[in-house]
């Protein structure tokens, strides 16, 4: 079957508008892994979490959030160098951003790219759910980080499907 050259066009505006957003993504999620005690000050500020409100007065969000914002300044302040496990994280963040900048020049001959993004989104669920259990992080938290695999893997999956219409074209 071919394609048209208008349909072609589309696949491959579509595939990378998509990548492009992945990348953002990633890109994104690596930047907010280096500052987080001074992400964690302003979502506190923003949600009105006070540290003197009293336990009561609070929710279990908000008690996590103060617990982990407590934490971050006493490691920050007495053991900086732990921070840097964070910075290497942004770093595998930026690594594989760039990795996808094959995927956004050539789909087809990169598509092996989506195949192993939608791995790596699969994986995240088991890895948060069960080594965030081990690490005593809540479960509305290890939610949150399950859909970031989740969501990922959206844009990944239809990047995959517009390159297999693309390839058996040729």
């Amino acid at each position: 079957m071919d394609l048209s050259e208008h349909r072609k066009q589309q696949l491959l505006r579509r595939t990378r508008w998509l990548v492009g957003l992945f990348i953002a993504g990633l890109v994104v999620s690596g930047a907010t892994a280096i500052p987080l005690e001074t992400e964690l000050t302003w979502l506190a500020n923003w949600l009105g979490i006070e540290p003197d409100q009293g336990a009561q007065a609070q929710s279990e969000m908000a008690i996590w959030l103060l617990r982990v914002k407590t934490a971050l300044r006493e490691i920050n302040t007495s053991y900086p160098f732990i921070g840097y496990g964070g910075d290497w994280l942004a770093f595998g963040h930026f690594m594989i951003a760039i990795a996808f900048v094959g995927a956004w020049r050539d789909p087809v001959r990169n598509v092996w790219l989506f195949q192993f993004g939608l791995i790596a989104c699969a994986l995240v669920v088991p890895y948060a759910l069960t080594f965030g259990a081990v690490r005593g992080i809540p479960l509305w938290w290890r939610l949150i980080d399950c859909s970031f695999g989740i969501l990922g893997a959206i844009p990944l999956w239809l990047c995959l499907c517009y390159t297999r219409e693309l390839k058996h074209d040729g």
